[in-house]
């Protein structure tokens, strides 16, 4: 993969699959490999209805976690 996608549930998958096969240690390293911002990935996803998780090293829906 040369970029990152553009569809977000694309990108999710995509970012979720490298950061879970271990291609990359942390979101910073992979966006730095694809010449993005980690925050500007983030900014984008929230749109769509995706946060990222420390924690699990993932990119979730907005709520997933909450308890209810």
């Amino acid at each position: 993969m040369d970029h990152l996608p553009s569809d977000p549930a694309i990108l999710v998958s995509s970012v979720n699959m490298l950061l879970r096969d271990e291609e990359f240690d942390t979101l910073e390293a992979l966006c730095y490999s694809f010449g993005t911002e980690p925050q500007q990935l983030e900014d984008y996803l929230v749109k769509y209805g995706f946060v990222y998780s420390n924690e699990q090293r993932q990119f979730r829906p907005i709520g997933y976690d909450s308890k209810v």
